[in-house]
């Protein structure tokens, strides 16, 4: 899905307007405002070439572009157009697998090999599919973007949770929205020799429980760049706390532009499934082996 309107797309560093953001619903990325931000007066000693380099690898001129472009939006209008801008081709299959009743509440959970892109993907299916009525679990950084903030329950995916941000998180499972959830909270690794999600989180099953939420399974294709994964081991390896290759994903979703991808959407599992037969914690894990079974059933795409 491409955009054909010359106007929406990206302008390059030298068409790039110089004047303050006109439209105060509008986001804009600012690196040099965030070093200063974090680094007080020490932010004039990062040299020029690092502040360069971090301005292209998270492209804030295009990035800006299209914010400005799409400050109107919000909601799942904004999740088309950035599906829409990043040319994405998708194949849908399993949507028949989700009863017609406009009653029935669900967790959809999938997997997350790219990190953002295949979030706002799925928001942008699922959103249409049931009219707008659906919320996620969110990486509280992604709350920053306007668009995105009103179907967002912000979590924090690299420490311990607020008790204001576990009231919510309470408030959205036992609401009547779609939740779409990525257990795994962080996104796909390679892990030997083949790209997966790291272990899921038991919250996918003990809340769905808790709330009598059916689960579905959800498969999202493709995969990042190798060095996006060779980052993120090495970081592992390094023993680095802070989430490093989280900085290369605008770039990722750069690289993914224009790519085929197919999004699997298995039967509802009912949350009865989950007994005291096994911990949370190991239902999570059979949970995110079904995910991965949904890829390797034979794809016909849908007409």
């Amino acid at each position: 899905m491409a955009l054909d309107n010359d106007s929406n797309k990206p302008q390059t560093s030298e068409q790039q307007p110089q004047h303050p953001n006109p439209n105060p619903k509008s986001v804009e990325i600012d690196i040099e405002k965030v070093l200063r931000d974090k680094m007080g007066s020490k932010a004039r000693w990062v040299p020029r070439f690092v502040v360069r380099w971090l301005k292209k690898i998270i492209h804030q001129d295009d990035m800006n572009s299209f914010f400005r472009a799409h400050a109107d939006e919000e909601g799942v209008q904004w999740l088309k157009s950035v599906v829409d801008y990043a040319d994405m081709r998708i194949t849908v299959k399993g949507l028949d697998n989700l009863p017609a009743d406009p009653g029935a509440r669900f967790t959809f959970a999938s997997n997350h090999p790219l990190g953002g892109i295949d979030g706002v993907a799925l928001g942008a299916i699922l959103g249409e599919h049931y009219d707008g009525n659906i919320r996620y679990l969110l990486n509280d950084i992604l709350m920053n973007l306007p668009g995105l903030r009103p179907l967002g329950v912000a979590v924090n995916v690299t420490g311990s949770q607020g008790r204001e941000a576990m009231l919510k998180v309470e408030e959205v499972f036992a609401s009547n929205h779609q939740l779409i959830m990525f257990p795994a909270q962080l996104c796909s690794r390679k892990i030997k020799g083949r790209v997966q999600d790291l272990p899921w989180k038991k919250a996918v099953v003990q809340k769905s429980v808790q709330h009598h939420r059916d689960v579905v399974p959800v498969h999202f294709s493709g995969q990042n760049s190798n060095r996006f994964y060779r980052i993120a081991n090495l970081s592992k390896a390094l023993g680095l706390k802070v989430n490093v290759a989280m900085l290369f994903l605008v770039d990722e979703l750069y690289r993914n532009m224009h790519k085929p991808f197919t999004v699997t959407i298995g039967k509802p599992i009912p949350w009865q499934t989950f007994t005291a037969e096994c911990s949370h914690a190991e239902w999570a894990q059979w949970l995110r082996s079904q995910v991965y079974q949904l890829a390797e059933q034979k794809e016909t795409k849908l007409q």
